[in-house]
């Protein structure tokens, strides 16, 4: 524990989260309400929007440390958009899985090639290519700069997820186009706490890999010296 949480901020996040995370399953499995026409399954939708969420926003740190270190040349920067790329990519396949979860009882079948499915999709695929690009791209600098220029182009493709609901005619995408603010309290507070959890634990994780690659790569300019 004292390794993966040197500083006593990470400590204390780390305590808090657990705790929240805790409550928020509990919240979630014993005290929302079940919606008639998608019973257990729309318990789901809990997990699943804010897992998409901290996804989107990862990306969104992708590009603006691309951004910063396309600007100062600070390898710092290079490393906070690795961690957030990777941090993203992780909440995407958990979106890409929870996500059939929910569709099979409702749809009757986990994948549907609907608009917001295969942009998502292409999303993931995208990043599957940027870490090909860190893996075998060769020189550490140029791959850098790449993997930065290819970070910042992905995040196009976000506000595309976010918005194929409203951009495609409902006969060509099966997403619920339901308005937040417009659902009882018993499900909006318990969405926002669970938005507000998950994020806290992106935030937590951010930190952790961040340092991780910190460490490495001082122990790799040491090695260089």
């Amino acid at each position: 524990m004292s390794r993966l949480l040197p500083d006593k901020i990470s400590k204390i996040l780390f305590i808090v989260t657990a705790i929240l995370m805790s409550v928020n399953l509990y919240v979630i499995f014993a005290v929302t309400p079940m919606v008639p026409e998608q019973h257990w399954a729309q318990k789901i939708f809990y997990v699943h929007v804010p897992i998409a969420w901290t996804g989107f926003l990862s990306y969104f740190i992708v590009m603006l440390a691309g951004i910063i270190f396309l600007v100062k040349k600070d390898s710092k920067w290079d490393r906070v958009g690795l961690a957030a790329a990777e941090l993203g990519t992780m909440f995407v396949v958990l979106v890409l899985i929870t996500g059939p979860i929910w569709a099979t009882p409702i749809w009757g079948k986990p994948w549907i090639w609907e608009p917001r499915l295969t942009t998502t999709l292409i999303l993931f695929l995208t990043y599957v290519g940027y870490f090909m690009l860190r893996k075998f791209g060769g020189h550490a600098e140029r791959v850098a700069r790449l993997a930065a220029v290819l970070g910042i182009l992905a995040f196009i493709n976000v506000p595309l997820i976010f918005y194929s609901v409203k951009l495609w005619t409902p006969q060509f995408q099966l997403h619920p186009q339901v308005e937040m603010n417009q659902q009882p309290d018993g499900i909006l507070f318990p969405f926002l706490f669970s938005m507000f959890i998950f994020t806290l634990l992106y935030i937590l994780m951010m930190r952790i890999r961040i340092q991780i690659l910190n460490f490495k790569h001082k122990l790799l300019t040491e090695e260089n010296v």
